[in-house]
């Protein structure tokens, strides 16, 4: 099976992201990765003219959310009550953080995903690392 079909057949794929090889592959690609940033980052056009660099962003950033997201799960218990949090919220906050932080890792491993393709979309000869 080809790289490409192995790719989008991932339960990770983006639904959003058109499967590599077909027309406008690549601009559903950026245009999803791009929608991972906040909206600041939009203005960059380092970012947004080099695929490369716009995927590597987008991994870095989702990997410092999810190091917010589990800072905050792991210390619910211990300073929510302190800030006069009623339990109930405390133990939705918990799941929303949960929840978040598996979103956060699906949404993780698709970039990683359309990162890949993208750099082998590119070929050997305009990999720079």
């Amino acid at each position: 099976m080809p790289q490409t079909a192995t790719l989008t057949r991932s339960p990770d794929w983006p639904l959003q992201v058109k499967a590599p090889g077909t027309h406008d592959w690549e601009r559903s690609a950026t245009r999803w990765l791009r929608d991972l940033l906040p909206a600041r980052y939009g203005s960059y056009l380092t970012l947004t003219r080099h695929h490369a660099l716009l995927a590597r962003h987008v991994q870095l950033q989702l990997q410092h959310e999810m190091r917010a997201v589990r800072v905050a799960l792991h210390t619910s218990r211990a300073e929510l009550p302190t800030m006069g949090v009623a339990e109930s919220v405390i133990e939705n906050t918990i799941r929303m953080y949960a929840i978040e932080l598996e979103q956060l890792g699906r949404l993780s491993r698709g970039a990683r995903l359309v990162s890949d393709a993208l750099l082998a979309a590119a070929g050997p000869g305009q990999r720079r690392r």
